[in-house]
């Protein structure tokens, strides 16, 4: 190896102002020092996380139909070390947030963080964020497909993730670490989709 190729930088890790400069119609994150951009989720997995969290919400955050102690958010900005990560939703246990921060991300890792598969971020999320949510010591993670209709679990122990239940539409949902209540997975696709007219001719 010459002395040049020995001085030659790498690749420059992306800033927060690279984040800052992206186009505000896509979700922006800093994963392993790459800025990665993706498009807004489309319509069923839109639906599929607003109606988790809200299920959540009600029973953790509001503790209006189970016990409280929660709170939850819809894609909160995470700094967990140099990577910069917008779950879909994420928890903290009020013990380790009493206040939320004044400023506009949280260096508190959650105590779990569900991502929605969409075919622009699975790859990221079954692996880059996966491994940066264990290593920030997240211990709760579920994996919401809606083009599956599957809800995956894990739980973190000794530092790696222990694969859990996997939910279907005929199964009823009561999983870690929201197993005070239940919920049949069929309620967070409440309406089919409509009928490809221009396929089906």
């Amino acid at each position: 190896m010459s002395r040049a190729e020995q001085l030659s930088p790498g690749p420059r890790k992306a800033t927060y102002a690279d984040l800052e400069a992206a186009d505000p119609l896509l979700v922006a994150e800093i994963i392993d020092g790459e800025l990665v951009t993706h498009p807004r989720p489309v319509p069923k997995h839109a639906a599929a996380a607003s109606y988790l969290g809200a299920e959540i919400l009600d029973a953790f955050g509001r503790g209006r139909s189970g016990p409280g102690g929660w709170i939850i958010l819809d894609e909160p900005e995470l700094h967990l070390g140099p990577d910069v990560i917008v779950p879909d939703i994420a928890g903290w246990r009020k013990e380790r947030l009493s206040a939320l921060p004044d400023r506009a991300y949280f260096d508190i890792a959650p105590d779990w963080v569900c991502e929605v598969i969409s075919p622009s971020t699975e790859r990221y999320d079954r692996n880059a964020k996966r491994r940066i949510y264990a290593e920030a010591g997240v211990k709760h993670m579920w994996l919401l497909d809606p083009r599956a209709e599957l809800l995956e679990t894990f739980a973190l122990a000794n530092g790696r993730w222990i694969v859990g239940p996997t939910f279907d539409n005929a199964a009823e949902v009561r999983a870690e670490p929201f197993d005070a209540i239940a919920f049949p997975l069929t309620i967070l696709w409440p309406l089919d989709p409509a009928p490809d007219t221009q396929n089906a001719q």
